[in-house]
């Protein structure tokens, strides 16, 4: 797991908030459609609600043009304007979001897997997908005695710092790959992958084995286990679990954390077949 607590944002590994890549300032006489997604991209779970001065400082727009682009967003339905004049996402994004093959889609068929995931581990299920050089929370199901983790639906964690990122950056592109290895930096609270060579090694043993196993001692000791879950063409997302490492029976939550990726996989290739899944 390395890096943020799997279990304290997310799954799999670290979750929480990695650093803001979204809402970055345009570059001078960039593309309209460059600015506005800057403007959404200034919204975060810490700022849900922005004003018209917010979110041109947050977006690094103009506020003249901050003002009339949220306006134009407003009348697709992208944002919405609350009485005191502050913006919010509108419900027009969740609505195309939903059609996101490896978002709502991956979700809707993995749910009832990941509910029996949680019914058997009494822990916190994971399951992401990887936007380049970072993975994507798109679900998060907890049973209720289990620990408090930070993780987030919606919430990034580095490739190299989680279970779930482990393993997508196992079956990553190999130039990603050679990238992510070569600039490694251990996160505070790791203790299992200290160097560059210790992640090349770990990348190899996810391939070899089928999951990844992380470890992290701040700030609580948290375990994880994940594994790939596949459609047709290839690794479309990761699933995992994360407890508390002094009670963590790697080996049975990783039977259970494999064999649940496996229906998931097949789910999704019966769903894009139009067959029902078995097994």
């Amino acid at each position: 797991m390395n890096g943020r607590p799997e279990g304290s944002g997310g799954g799999g590994g670290a979750a929480g908030d990695a650093p803001r890549r979204r809402g970055r300032k345009p570059a001078a006489g960039s593309p309209v459609i460059d600015r506005a997604f800057a403007l959404l991209g200034a919204f975060d779970s810490g700022h849900r609600a922005l004003t018209p001065a917010e979110l041109a400082q947050r977006a690094g727009v103009p506020r003249s043009s901050a003002l009339r682009l949220a306006l134009s967003l407003v009348r697709v339905g992208a944002l919405e304007r609350r009485e005191d004049g502050s913006f919010v996402v509108g419900l027009r994004l969740l609505e195309t979001a939903s059609l996101a093959p490896r978002g709502h889609g991956l979700r809707a068929v993995a749910m009832p897997y990941l509910d029996d995931l949680v019914h058997v581990t009494h822990q916190h299920a994971l399951l992401a997908v990887r936007d380049e050089a970072e993975a994507l929370l798109v679900e998060r199901l907890s049973a209720r005695e289990a620990s408090p983790v930070r993780y987030r639906v919606g919430g990034r964690v580095p490739l190299t710092h989680t279970g779930v990122g482990l393993v997508l950056l196992a079956f990553a592109p190999p130039a990603l790959q050679d990238r992510l290895i070569a600039s490694y930096v251990p996160g505070p609270g790791q203790d299992d992958i200290r160097t560059a060579a210790d992640l090349r090694r770990r990348l190899a043993e996810v391939r070899r084995t089928g999951f990844a196993r992380g470890r992290l001692t701040t700030p609580w000791p948290l375990s994880t286990v994940a594994a790939p879950v596949r459609d047709g063409t290839g690794v479309l997302a990761a699933l995992s679990v994360v407890a508390p490492s002094d009670s963590f029976p790697t080996a049975d939550y990783a039977a259970a954390v494999r064999a649940t990726a496996r229906a998931v996989s097949r789910a999704l290739r019966a769903d894009a077949e139009g067959a029902p899944a078995t097994g």
